[in-house]
């Protein structure tokens, strides 16, 4: 992600964890005028989160994976 994000100026790079992202898995910005548009307009589907977390993750991962600096297209 290359929006600036509140102590991440220069966005969140592909496989880094967010800073605002707390011990309880929950955005510490959520709600906040500072929450890039970006993560506001990620709405949660069933493709995106299965039937259970770890499906939710593996998605994730995948996306950090195929969104990351020199990845190849599949």
């Amino acid at each position: 992600m290359t929006s600036p994000i509140p102590g991440m100026p220069d966005g969140k790079p592909a496989g880094v964890r967010c800073v605002q992202l707390g011990e309880d898995e929950r955005c510490r910005i959520f709600g906040q005028p500072e929450r890039p548009a970006f993560c506001g307009g990620l709405q949660p589907s069933h493709e995106m989160c299965g039937d259970d977390r770890p499906q939710a993750i593996r998605w994730l991962a995948e996306l950090e994976r195929a969104t990351a600096p020199g990845s190849v297209p599949h």
